[in-house]
């Protein structure tokens, strides 16, 4: 018979997930967007203001969204309603809209921290000539997340970059306008995956189908 014995020179490890949620970040809902645009607000948070409503618009992945510079966004001395980045993880560049709502915030951190042309949008308050950390933005979202009672375990940046291309596909089914949106270069099927759409679209179909 063989007996399994634990060899102290080769401790076992635990799993890197261990105690953490795996999976897709779920996007928040169109009110759930409203109350931290609220809560922020009411808190005169600027900075906050200003960089969750960029996150919604332009739908970047944390890394790119952390390193815009003014110019990056402006045009004509002001900010453009449309602007297009580089993707780090791509290479290929991508474009995004600027609602009013979020130049207008835009606007009023600018004019608050008085941000050059070449400017870092959200410079880290630690190393002022740096950019914000990922890590710092991350914390972030969950503290946003959290002032209106949602689970900061659950929620996560990609919660944010799915936002308005879920409420878009659901209002739209257009996949391939997702994918130009979310800069994904490879097949549809990566953004159906990134979506999570088609279990939702096979649930509503049978919800709709009456035998």
């Amino acid at each position: 018979m063989l007996y399994l014995t634990h060899n102290p020179a080769h401790p076992t490890r635990d799993p890197w997930n261990k105690g953490k949620l795996v999976g897709q970040r779920p996007p928040l809902k169109r009110q759930e967007v409203w109350s931290i645009r609220e809560r922020l607000h009411l808190a005169d948070k600027i900075r906050d203001l200003a960089l969750f409503n960029l996150a919604i618009d332009s739908k970047l992945r944390s890394c790119d969204l952390m390193k815009l510079r003014l110019r990056d966004i402006s045009a004509g001395g002001g900010i453009a309603k449309r602007a297009m980045v580089m993707q780090q993880k791509t290479g290929q560049p991508v474009q995004f809209e600027i609602t009013e709502q979020t130049r207008e915030s835009l606007r009023n951190w600018i004019h608050e921290k008085g941000i050059r042309l070449d400017g870092y949008l959200f410079a880290s308050r630690v190393r002022p000539s740096y950019h914000l950390f990922t890590r710092q933005y991350s914390r972030l979202v969950k503290a946003w997340v959290s002032m209106i009672g949602l689970e900061p375990a659950i929620y996560g940046t990609h919660s944010l970059r799915r936002t308005k291309v879920t409420l878009i596909y659901k209002r739209t089914k257009n996949l391939r306008a997702i994918q130009l949106l979310l800069g994904h270069t490879a097949s549809l099927e990566s953004t159906v995956r990134y979506l999570g759409v088609e279990v939702d679209d096979a649930l509503e179909m049978a919800e709709q189908t009456e035998v």
